[in-house]
């Protein structure tokens, strides 16, 4: 393995004795799938943030339904509740924990104070999305230390290509 910076294309060899480049082709064949890998990495992160505002989208429906339930039925709802996935009173095996910084949550109620728990299985779907990334970010870096300039260039066009398709989000804006 070169660990000095390099230019080789042809007779180049990559994280295993299997990926020896033979040809240009294939050089440019391994080029274009760092830049994809890298891409696969920014759908990645867009992934997590996507099921994460998923969950707490599920977490304000059920949590405005039960807060109108709860005024029109003048009920109290102490410091903990136990909400499900598929509303309340259905299956314990989708619970999600929700607790409240203020004692009796209401109309008057503030939502920031609130946190979610996932699910365990929220969560390990949440861990699984974390582990795809770490290993792939992973992998890019063994494929960086290489040195070689061609690899790293396909990186960098990975991630541009990659925050430009999966970062392209709306941006608050606040006023201050």
């Amino acid at each position: 393995m070169q660990m000095l910076w390099n230019w080789y294309t042809v007779d180049s060899c990559f994280i295993s004795s299997t990926w020896r480049i033979t040809s240009k082709g294939k050089f440019a064949g391994s080029c274009i799938g760092v830049v994809c890998l890298v891409i696969a990495l920014e759908f990645l992160r867009r992934l997590q943030r996507e099921y994460d505002a998923y969950l707490v989208k599920q977490h304000r429906m059920r949590n405005a339904q039960i807060h109108s339930s709860v005024h029109e039925k003048g009920s109290d709802i102490g410091h903990l509740m136990d909400i499900e996935a598929n509303g309340v009173g259905k299956n314990d095996s989708n619970r999600v924990q929700v607790t409240s910084k203020s004692p009796a949550p209401g109309p008057a109620a503030d939502l920031k104070s609130q946190r979610l728990v996932p699910t365990v299985f929220q969560q390990a779907i949440r861990a699984l999305i974390h582990m795809l990334q770490f290993a792939v970010a992973y992998f890019i870096m063994l494929l960086a230390m290489y040195y070689n300039g061609y690899i790293i260039i396909s990186i960098i066009i990975g991630a541009y290509l990659g925050a430009f398709i999966f970062s392209w989000e709306g941006i608050q804006i606040t006023d201050a």
